[in-house]
């Protein structure tokens, strides 16, 4: 058992309901899955903090525990699931893991859509769970790291939109060079200790102000 796998808070979303008409063979089964799923987790030494129902409290539940990943087990068909999952963390991702035994092409796609990080059909043996909750981890955290990227290059653009215009303004009002209207910004936003895109959007407002 590794530190990083310990430190993990689990909360394992079951879709599966008793409704009194499962055969002896269905409820084996899926005590079965729920078993392996279980003794893989503690093998691991993961931190199962919740084993919740599908249900329309599930994101309210998601929300108060602040699980660090969430695992769905599901028989078949988890889109009602997944919507439920999706508005819980949608203000802040997690890394997701759904067990299935539904194979259609059109369910994986519709649960990568949803921000599933692992996908996995029948493969919920116990000595499973930790590689696959590993992978899914690694695959999630680079895609955090490539998003904040891209979020970082997208600010970095807006900002040097904002500068570029408040260059024109300056050029065009006071006759100065690009250069010059550059030191121009620089001198200011060093004299207020502001960020030169700062003092940009500043002039810029006060233009619209102005007409």
């Amino acid at each position: 058992m590794d530190a990083n796998s310990r430190q993990l808070r689990i909360v394992v979303v079951n879709t599966v309901i008793y409704d009194g008409q499962e055969d002896d063979d269905t409820l084996r089964h899926q005590s079965a899955r729920s078993a392996a799923l279980r003794i893989g987790l503690l093998q691991a030494g993961y931190n199962i903090v919740a084993s919740l129902p599908a249900d329309l409290y599930l994101p309210d539940r998601i929300a108060q525990l602040q699980p660090d990943m969430i695992i769905i087990d599901a028989e078949s068909d988890a889109r009602d699931v997944l919507e439920h999952i999706v508005i819980a963390t949608r203000d802040e991702r997690r890394p997701i893991v759904l067990f299935t035994e539904d194979d259609k092409t059109s369910s994986m796609e519709a649960a990568m859509e949803a921000g599933v990080s692992a996908y996995i059909v029948a493969g919920l043996q116990s000595e499973r769970v930790k590689p696959v909750l590993d992978v899914a981890l690694a695959r999630f955290r680079q895609e955090q790291k490539l998003l904040a990227e891209l979020d970082d290059t997208r600010h970095k653009l807006a900002e040097r939109k904002l500068i570029d215009r408040a260059k024109g303004l300056l050029m065009a009002r006071q006759n100065l060079t690009e250069e010059q209207a550059y030191q121009k910004l620089r001198t200011l936003a060093m004299n207020k200790n502001l960020k030169l895109a700062d003092i940009a959007q500043r002039i810029l407002d006060v233009e619209d102000l102005l007409g």
